[in-house]
C-alpha cells in the first residue's frame, strides 16, 4: 500500500508552543500548475540540442549523397575525383558497411545505402565525411552516379492498379454489412482522401557519434527512440550492443518522425566515427530532411453507409489504402490504429472493415501524431457529417444519437469493450458551456443576410485507444539515484521532446519521496542507465514511465522507513504509520515527530542502505489476434469534443477560424499546465494537417513542398482569435498513474471539427440538402471549388 500523499492532503504541521497553527503547506506536486521544467531554458536560448553541444576537437562531419531518381537502376559509381577534395576524409558506400546494410526497424527492407536500384528521389546512396560542410558539398556534387530510370508509382491509386503492396488485407467483420445495407433507409456512396503531413521538428535529424574506449562509441541523439537506435547502429556496425550508448539531450520537437528515421542518420555517424576514430556529426537543413524523410501516410478510403431516416447507422463497409512509401517501416501498426479508429465514438451494428498499405517510389512514410488514427476519424466523421446534410438533420444530434452506450452497444469492430465511457457527459457539458445551439441559430440568421461570406459551427468527438498495439512494446523501466543530502537524480526510458514529459516525471518521482521537484533532476535519457525501452509514443510516455518511477520511488522509501523508525524511536513494526511528504518523514499518528527527509537520507547512507532503485512496469492485459480481427489493444479510451466556429470567403475560398471551444478528458491531470499546452497544440498542429499542410509530389517523385516557402505550416493568425480549452474535471482513470489519462496525440483529431464547420459554411452557400464534395486539406482552392460546386448544384 502506498505510503505517499494524496492530491487532497496537506501536511500536518506541528503547532508552535504557545502560537497559532501556522498555514498548511500543500503535500505534493501532483494535479497542479507546473512550469515546464525546461520552458525558461526554451525561451532563453540556454536549452540545448545536439546541434548545440560544444564541437569536440577533431569533428568531422556529414553529408549524405541522394538519389536523383524515383526509380533506377544505379548502374556506376566512381568517388574517385570526390576523395581527392581537400578535407574529405571518406566517402562510405553499401560495401563498406561491416554489419547488415538495412535499417528497416521492423523488417528488414530498408537499406542504409542503395546497391543496384533506387526506390525514391533523395534516397541515401552513401555518404561523405569531411572536414566542413563546403568540403562535403564540393565532394558531393563530385561523385559519379550513372542510372536506368525505371517507371515510378508516387500515387495510392497507381499502387492499387499495378497490384504493388506492402502488406496483406487487415479484415473485421460483424454482422451481415451488406444485408443490412440493403434494408437502410438511406445509402451513402464514396471516398475519404487524407493528405499527408510534414513533422516540421523545429529541431530536425541531428546526431554526434564520439568513439570511446575499446570500439565503443557514445551517440548523442536527438530520437524518440534510443534503444531502437542501439539496436540498429549494433547490427550495422556488426558489434553489440554493449558497445553502443544512445543519450538523448533533448529534442526540438518529434511527432513521431523520430521514433524510426533518426535510425539511418545515427548509423552514418556511428559507421564513419568507428571507422575514423574521431567524433562525426550529421544534421539534415530543413530541405534535407523534408526530401529524405516520411511523412504521414496519406489514405484513401472508400466507404458504403446504410442510415436510418432518423440518422442512426445500420451498416459500414471501409476499404481503406494507405500509401507506404517503398519500405513498410511502421506501416503495418499505422494502417491497423487508422481501422481500429474508424468507428471512432460511434457504435456500428453491422460492418465489414478492410485496409492495406500501398508501396509507392516515394519516402517511407512513417509514424506521425495519431498513428492512423486521424485518418480512420476522418472517415467517419465525414460520413457522418454526409449523413446529416442528407436527412437534413441536426449534426451533433446525428452524432449523439449513434454513440457508444449500455450493451449490447458497447463494443468496438474489433470487440473489445467500451468501459467508463465519458463522451456523453462530455457531449452535454460542451454544449452547454459553447452555447453551441444559441450560436448556431444566429449563424443562420447571420449567413441570410451575407452573398459572398458564410459562417459555419460544428461539433465533433474524439475516441482514441491508448497502448501501443503491439502489446510487447508496452512496457518501460526507471532508475532513480538518491544522494545522502537527499537530492535525487531520475532516470528513465522516456525522452523529452518538449511535450513535458520529464516535467511529470519530476512531479511523480517528487510526490512518491515526499519532496520538492526543485530537488530531482531529470536526466538525459540514456540505454547505459535505462535499457531495451520502447519509443516514445502512442501518448503512452506518462502511462508507462511514471509507472516504472513510481515503483523506483516506492522501493526507496521502503528501504528508508526503518531507518526513519529508529531515528524517531518507533519500532520497527510501526513503518506502515511513516509518511514522507513536504520535504518531512513523519508517523501519520504524530505528526509533531518530523525529520527533515535530507537527515533521514544521511542516517540511510551511514547505515549502508542501497539508495538506488529501478522500477519497471509493463500495461495488463493487451493483446489482439489480427487474424480473427478481435482483441484488447488498448488499455483504455482517452476522449474529447470540439466546437469550432469558422467564416469562409466565397469569393477566395479563405477561411479564420472565429471561436473554438474544446473539452477534453485527461482523467485525473498530473500536471494541468502542461496537458492544457498539449490539448492547445495537438489542436492547432490538426488544424494545419487538414487546411493548410498540403504535401505535394511531381509525377517523377519530386517533392514540391520541400521548405517553409513551399509549405505552409499555421501561424499565429491561424489560431483562433477566441480559444477556450478545458479538462473534464472529476474523471479519474482506473488503474493508470495516479488517475490520469494520456494527452500527447488525441487533441490532434479535435481538428475535425474544423471541417465540418467549413462544410457548414460551404452548404451555406448553396440550396439545403445540397451535396459538400470538399477535399482535405481545405485548402483555399480546394474551398472555393467546393463553393462552385454548391453553387452550381
Amino acid at each position: 500500500m502506498s505510503t505517499a500523499p494524496t492530491a487532497t492532503q496537506t501536511l500536518p504541521t506541528p503547532r508552535p508552543a504557545g502560537g497559532e497553527a501556522p498555514a498548511q503547506e500543500p503535500l505534493t506536486p501532483l494535479h497542479q500548475p507546473l512550469l515546464h521544467e525546461s520552458g525558461l531554458k526554451h525561451t532563453s536560448g540556454e536549452a540545448r540540442y545536439v546541434d548545440d553541444l560544444p564541437a569536440p576537437a577533431g569533428m568531422l562531419l556529414c553529408h549524405v549523397i541522394t538519389s536523383p531518381h524515383a526509380h533506377a537502376r544505379l548502374t556506376r559509381r566512381d568517388a574517385t575525383k570526390a576523395r581527392a577534395v581537400p578535407g574529405v576524409h571518406a566517402i562510405y558506400f553499401a560495401e563498406d558497411v561491416p554489419g547488415l546494410n538495412d535499417v528497416g526497424p521492423v523488417i528488414h527492407d530498408e537499406p542504409l545505402f542503395a546497391t543496384h536500384e533506387v526506390l525514391f528521389m533523395g534516397q541515401s546512396i552513401g555518404v561523405v565525411v569531411a572536414e566542413t560542410y563546403d568540403a562535403c558539398r564540393a565532394a558531393a556534387k563530385l561523385v559519379e552516379l550513372d542510372f536506368e530510370p525505371l517507371p515510378a508509382i508516387t500515387t495510392i491509386d497507381q499502387a492499387i492498379a499495378q497490384n504493388m503492396w506492402l502488406s496483406e488485407p487487415h479484415v473485421m467483420r460483424r454482422g451481415d454489412a451488406d444485408a443490412e445495407l440493403w434494408k437502410s433507409d438511406v445509402k451513402l456512396e464514396g471516398e475519404v482522401r487524407t493528405g499527408g503531413q510534414d513533422h516540421f521538428y523545429l529541431e530536425t535529424q541531428a546526431t554526434l557519434a564520439l568513439p570511446e574506449e575499446d570500439g565503443s562509441l557514445r551517440l548523442l541523439c536527438s530520437t524518440q527512440h534510443p534503444s531502437e537506435v542501439q539496436a540498429i547502429v549494433s547490427h550495422v556496425l556488426h558489434v553489440g550492443r554493449h558497445l553502443v550508448t544512445v543519450e538523448v539531450p533533448r529534442m526540438g520537437g518529434g511527432f513521431g518522425g523520430k521514433e524510426t528515421q533518426a535510425a539511418p542518420f545515427a548509423a552514418m555517424a556511428a559507421l564513419a566515427a568507428r571507422n575514423l576514430r574521431r567524433p562525426v556529426k550529421i544534421w539534415l537543413n530543413r530541405d534535407q530532411d523534408m526530401a529524405q524523410t516520411g511523412k504521414r501516410h496519406p489514405f484513401l478510403t472508400r466507404y458504403q453507409a446504410g442510415f436510418s431516416k432518423t440518422g442512426e447507422l445500420k451498416a459500414l463497409k471501409l476499404e481503406t489504402y494507405s500509401d507506404g512509401g517503398f519500405s513498410n517501416d511502421l506501416s503495418r501498426a499505422i494502417l491497423d490504429r487508422a481501422l481500429f479508429h474508424s468507428d471512432n465514438t460511434y457504435f456500428v451494428p453491422a460492418l465489414f472493415f478492410t485496409g492495406r498499405v500501398a508501396k509507392t517510389h516515394l519516402p517511407s512514410n512513417t509514424a506521425f501524431r495519431g498513428f492512423g488514427g486521424p485518418q480512420g476519424m476522418a472517415v467517419i466523421e465525414t460520413i457522418m457529417s454526409r449523413a446529416a446534410e442528407v436527412l437534413q438533420l441536426e449534426p451533433a444530434e446525428v452524432r449523439r444519437r449513434n454513440f457508444y452506450s449500455e450493451a449490447p452497444r458497447n463494443v468496438t469492430p474489433y470487440y473489445q469493450e467500451v468501459r467508463h465511457d465519458r463522451m456523453p457527459r462530455l457531449w452535454d457539458e460542451l454544449l452547454k458551456s459553447s452555447d453551441y445551439f444559441a450560436r448556431k441559430a444566429a449563424i443562420e440568421t447571420f449567413n441570410q443576410g451575407q452573398k459572398h461570406a458564410k459562417r459555419g459551427l460544428a461539433i465533433t468527438p474524439v475516441k482514441f485507444g491508448i497502448s501501443f498495439t503491439t502489446s510487447f512494446l508496452n512496457q518501460a523501466g526507471a532508475l532513480v539515484v538518491l544522494y545522502a543530502d537527499g537530492t535525487v537524480q531520475l532516470n528513465h526510458g522516456g525522452t523529452e521532446m518538449g511535450q513535458g514529459l520529464h516535467t511529470k516525471m519530476l512531479a511523480i518521482c517528487a510526490h512518491e519521496l515526499g519532496i520538492s521537484p526543485r530537488d530531482v533532476r531529470a536526466m538525459n535519457t540514456a540505454t547505459d542507465k535505462v535499457p531495451n525501452t520502447s519509443a516514445t509514443a502512442a501518448s503512452s510516455g506518462t502511462d508507462l514511465n511514471g509507472a516504472a518511477v513510481k515503483v523506483a520511488c516506492e522501493t526507496l522509501r521502503e528501504r528508508l522507513k526503518p531507518v526513519a523508525a529508529r531515528l524517531l524511536g518507533v519500532p520497527a513494526a510501526s513503518t506502515s504509520d511513516i509518511l514522507f511528504a513536504g520535504g518531512k518523514v513523519f508517523l501519520q499518528s504524530r505528526p509533531e515527530l518530523a525529520l527533515p527527509f535530507a537527515q533521514v537520507t544521511q542516517a540511510a547512507y551511514l547505515a549502508q542502505v542501497s539508495m538506488s532503485a529501478t522500477g519497471f512496469y509493463k500495461t495488463p492485459d493487451i493483446h489482439y489476434d489480427k487474424a480473427a480481427g478481435r482483441g484488447k489493444p488498448f488499455h483504455y479510451f482517452a476522449y474529447g469534443a470540439a466546437v469550432s466556429e469558422v467564416e469562409l470567403s466565397g469569393l477566395t475560398g479563405e477561411h479564420r477560424l472565429r471561436r473554438v471551444d474544446i473539452l477534453h478528458d485527461v482523467g485525473a491531470s498530473l500536471v494541468p499546465t502542461i496537458d492544457r499546452g498539449q490539448v492547445e497544440g495537438g489542436f492547432i498542429q490538426g488544424v494545419g494537417w487538414l487546411t493548410c499542410e498540403e504535401v505535394l509530389f511531381d509525377d517523377k517523385g519530386y517533392l514540391l513542398t520541400h521548405s517553409p516557402d513551399t509549405y505552409k505550416i499555421p501561424a499565429f493568425g491561424d489560431a483562433p482569435a477566441d480559444f477556450r480549452v478545458s479538462l473534464l474535471e472529476g474523471a479519474p482513470q482506473p488503474d493508470v498513474i495516479h488517475g490520469s489519462k494520456a494527452v500527447g496525440e488525441p487533441p490532434l483529431m479535435l481538428a475535425l471539427s474544423v471541417v465540418a464547420a467549413l462544410r457548414h459554411a460551404v452548404a451555406a452557400f448553396g440550396k439545403p440538402g445540397a451535396h459538400v464534395d470538399l477535399k482535405m486539406p481545405c485548402t483555399p482552392e480546394a474551398l472555393l471549388t467546393a463553393v462552385d460546386l454548391v453553387r452550381s448544384a
